[in-house]
């Protein structure tokens, strides 16, 4: 990993300016060396984010879409939720969607219940199965991005989640800026 506060903004013999400033645009050189060293910080959170998520699919032998259909039905269990509801949050097929839903529920992380009021639908509930193993699998990532941020001031606290929601607007335009070539 790069220290971005060791890195010098001047140029290296040989190095253009143009190198420097690619993606950065022509911002002095120590709002650069900042801009880098926040977007560096920041890419290395999500390689250890993905890193984390790839053991934890593996630890617990599922893909990505049956662990967010885990974590979307744990967030409230008592909730009833259908299907659709499911394909919805998701963004996939019904079809695909069931598929998912039929490996969940083989493995005993999920159950399908009979809508009283309706009987053409039907409810999907995470099993006690399913919250141990996430508890089992998941608890000491959580305890340890707790310890992380719980002795962060409030100060501190309000700019890494003002950060976080800017950074999420940034990304989530990028679908609708898709024709967009130019740098912030």
């Amino acid at each position: 990993m790069t220290d971005m506060r060791a890195v010098s903004p001047s140029l290296a013999p040989g190095e253009s300016r143009e190198a420097d400033t690619y993606w950065y645009g022509e911002e002095p050189a120590d709002r650069r060396v900042r801009t880098k060293a926040v977007l560096e910080a920041l890419r290395v959170y999500r390689a250890a984010e993905l890193a984390m998520r790839r053991r934890t699919r593996e630890s617990m032998s599922m893909g990505e879409n049956e662990l967010l259909v885990l974590r979307y039905l744990l967030r409230e269990p008592n909730r009833q939720v259908r299907p659709g509801e499911l394909t919805r949050h998701l963004g996939l097929s019904t079809a695909s969607t069931t598929a998912i839903l039929d490996r969940l529920e083989r493995s005993g992380h999920i159950t399908r219940v009979a809508n009283p009021d309706d009987r053409r639908s039907i409810f999907v509930q995470a099993t006690d199965r399913a919250h141990a193993e996430v508890r089992q699998t998941l608890g000491n990532m959580h305890d340890r991005m707790l310890a992380a941020v719980i002795d962060m001031s409030p100060e501190e606290s309000d700019v890494v989640v003002n950060f976080l929601h800017r950074m999420s607007d940034a990304v989530d335009g990028v679908a609708v800026d898709a024709g967009s070539h130019a740098s912030p």
